[in-house]
Parts: C-alpha cells; structure tokens; sequence
C-alpha cells in the first residue's frame, strides 16, 4: 500500500538504526524522506542511496541535535526543499551510560538538550513549517519506564519527552497535527549492543523469554508502527506513546 503518497517527512538519526528502517518503510509507502545525520558521511551516504532506489528525490540533512541552531535550520531546510513537511520522526537519542551520582553536569546537559531540547525546538519550526493534519512521532525507550544501569540520564529525558508529547498534542492538535510516541522493549540495535557489550546476547535471551511472544522484535516490527501512526488510519490517536514490546514490560520478574 502507497499509504504516505506525495508526503514529505523528515527523519532524526534516520540513517541508522530504527530511523533507516523507518525511512526504508516510508520510502516504500510513497513518501520522500529528509534524512537527518550527524558526521558519518559515508553511512549517511549509503544509507541515502538506499533509499533513494525507492524514493530518488529524498535528501540528507546534516545537523547537530544539541544546537538548537541547527535544528531549526535543519527543519527549515527540508521544509524549503520539499516545499512544507508532513511527518516528524524524533528518533536519534545519546547519552554516557553512568549512575546518576556519577554523571557529571555537562553529561545531563547533552543528553537533554540531544533529546527534548531537540524535539522542543523542531517543534517549535515545525509550528510553522508543517502542513495542518501532519503527524509527530518520536521514539523512547525501555529506560523511561524501568530501571536499567547507567540508563539514569536518558531514561529520564525519555520520559520527559513522553510528557512533551502530551501537551503538544494539544499545542497543535488545533491544526489536525497529531503527536504520538513509541516505546520500545530492547531490539537488536547498535546502541543495544554498544550498552550490553560482550553481554548483548544473554540479555537479548532473558529479555525473549520474559516477554509474551518470546522474542525480540525485528527493527521493521517497530518501524511499521510509527507508519501506522503517520498514516490516515490513525488520524484521531494523539497525545500517546505506544509500548512497542511484545509485552515485556508487563512480565513479571518473580514469575514462572
């Protein structure tokens, strides 16, 4: 289905990861993609000729997330390429995985500003840039709503974008713009594998059996719903965040 013909959307980190899977499932839907990067040329660079075999007038953007600077030129830009946007996908997030009572100032300061303070401010531009009934989505993750080591600084900037979202939705719900989150329960990503190290597959095989389906989910299994999300189907769902898990968060440690 050509559900996202002739839409425009723009991408974070949507040359890697769940963003290029996400950019991919779009391309195919019929829409052109603004894909956002920070410094790998070369990856941007295949990742964008990848989708432009589907989608040939889809562009890179380059921008630094934590310069708000460059997010609104990185909104403006797309806007001005395509002629307005329809779609927003907040998906790039980093951080220094350490205890909070480790963490220095400056670690909370990027990781915040990397996350909501980036999200806020292409908000902001796309107030202004997006056409009315467009669609928001961002992506948080496992650590907004459970413990997990070193996740202290990221998993509290994830959840503060999920309260972003709540009032932005009413913010632009005016306008039709719906805006909408996705959690996700661990999948195999770089980031995953950067975080579990040599431990990746263990914690991989706990997080399987203690979820519903017994699995990880397969990056297109998360990106199909932040599609859903973008598509008219969902056009009066607004103000959530979805939990995308295969019902991990739901089990319970103590359980047989």
């Amino acid at each position: 289905m050509r559900e996202l013909e002739g839409k425009r959307a723009l991408i974070t980190g949507g040359t890697r990861g769940l963003g290029k899977a996400t950019a991919l499932a779009f391309a195919r839907a019929g829409a052109r993609l603004a894909l956002n990067y920070r410094r790998d040329e070369q990856s941007a660079a295949a990742s964008l000729a990848e989708v432009q075999a589907i989608s040939p007038a889809s562009i890179l953007v380059k921008a630094d997330l934590e310069d708000d600077a460059q997010v609104h030129a990185m909104v403006t830009r797309a806007a001005e390429e395509f002629g307005g946007l329809d779609i927003y996908i907040a998906n790039a997030a980093a951080t220094a995985f350490k205890p909070l009572i480790e963490t220095k100032p400056h670690n909370i300061s990027r990781t915040f500003n990397l996350t909501l303070g980036s999200f806020i401010a292409a908000s902001q531009e796309l107030s202004r840039a997006m056409a009315n009934d467009g669609r928001v989505v961002m992506v948080s993750g496992f650590d907004s709503v459970r413990y997990m080591d070193g996740h202290g600084v990221l998993g509290a900037a994830k959840a503060a974008l999920e309260s972003a979202v709540r009032y932005l939705a009413f913010e632009l719900g005016s306008r039709g713009i719906t805006v909408n989150g996705v959690n996700t329960g661990i999948f195999d990503s770089e980031s995953s594998r950067l975080y579990f190290g040599e431990d990746f597959a263990r914690a991989a095989q706990v997080a399987s059996d203690r979820s519903a389906l017994r699995r990880l989910p397969r990056v297109e299994e998360i990106a199909a719903v932040i599609q859903f999300l973008c598509s008219p189907a969902a056009s009066f769902i607004t103000g959530q965040t979805i939990m995308v898990d295969g019902g991990l968060t739901l089990s319970s440690p103590v359980s047989r």
